[in-house]
């Protein structure tokens, strides 16, 4: 099966990687978004696709809007390639892209159809406590994320995964999915299942705006915005920006197990509601483990923070660093 692969971020890579140590399929030709300049000395910095397809000497082509690229258009046209495969891409794909293969054009989609069309589906599942997610694979039309449904395979979500957690899992399923979704595909042992518009729902992509914590929100939002917005999410402190990166509810986590570390330090804690009446307060500090926080609703533990121009630290080291104590207040962020 000859196939060009349409692709740009590292959660793409497994996917290209199957492909290409499978007997079945050939790559041909890989499609990825420009190379981007990084802040750190300014280089040019290529695609984690397209470092993969360099070290196999694949033909790489970068076009800053591939449907308008009449190069790339012709070179694709000219590949006659049996399917399509696209995974975290970036751009549209017009109907005169997605017509041109013999089969068909392939999505491996990070969400279960149709809940989490979009650019940010782990991301948004996360924010809004999702216990299950996982891979879909699908025929693509000129919709965003709309295409008859392949192959569904799901995973659960524990309590402290993070988007990245999460991605780093769900990019391997991927991999795997679509080896099973092409091969049954050219056995002509799937059909096809339109998706249920009614029940579709959006995941865009997220704003600046959407990583700034608000305390007077419960415990286990802050903590899903936390770890659905990793590694970005700020709060206000000693009149700095600070980014949260790890936290964790110690109240209204339903029947979803902490660590063992955590557990014991429910049973520690006396009340889990509200022990003070300002959310933000530090009311709390656990040796070795860190701060807790006073929300509207609940407790959070910070287990990961990072300062300003430094690298994450552990919520423990973060109370040493800045002799954090009880009764400091922690703003919102922006």
């Amino acid at each position: 099966m000859k196939i060009v692969f349409f692709g740009t971020p590292q959660f793409a890579v497994p996917t290209l990687e199957k492909l290409l140590n499978h007997s079945e399929f050939e790559v041909l030709a890989v499609v990825t978004q420009p190379d981007k300049r990084r802040e750190r000395g300014n280089k040019l910095t290529p695609t984690p696709v397209k470092a993969i397809a360099t070290a196999h000497n694949l033909p790489v082509w970068q076009p800053e809007r591939v449907k308008k690229d009449t190069e790339t258009l012709t070179q694709l046209k000219q590949l006659d390639a049996d399917v399509f495969v696209v995974v975290a891409y970036g751009q549209i794909l017009s109907s005169k892209i997605l017509n041109m293969p013999k089969s068909a054009c392939i999505n491996v989609h990070g969400s279960i159809l149709p809940k989490y069309r979009g650019a940010a589906p782990i991301q948004w599942c996360l924010y809004n406590g999702e216990k299950e997610t996982g891979i879909t694979t699908m025929l693509m039309d000129v919709g965003m994320d709309t295409g008859a449904m392949l192959q569904i395979a799901t995973t659960p979500i524990g309590l402290l995964d993070n988007a990245q957690d999460l991605a780093d899992r769900l990019a391997a399923i991927g991999g795997d999915l679509l080896v099973e979704t092409l091969l049954k595909l050219s056995r002509q042992e799937i059909q096809p299942i339109p998706q249920d518009n009614l029940a579709a729902t959006y995941a865009p992509l997220i704003q600046k705006q959407d990583y700034g914590l608000d305390w007077s929100k419960s415990a286990i939002q802050l903590h899903n915005q936390i770890r659905g917005f990793y590694p970005n999410c700020t709060a206000t402190f000693r009149n700095n920006l600070l980014k949260i990166t790890g936290s964790a509810p110690l109240a209204s986590v339903g029947d979803r197990n902490l660590p063992s570390e955590l557990q014991e330090l429910l049973h520690k804690l006396p009340d889990l509601s509200n022990i003070s009446d300002r959310p933000g307060e530090v009311v709390s500090i656990v040796k070795g483990i860190g701060a807790i926080v006073q929300t509207g609703e609940g407790l959070l533990l910070l287990r990961e923070v990072q300062l300003a121009g430094k690298r994450p630290q552990s919520g423990w080291d973060f109370v040493n660093g800045t002799r954090l104590t009880v009764g400091e207040v922690f703003g919102a962020g922006s």
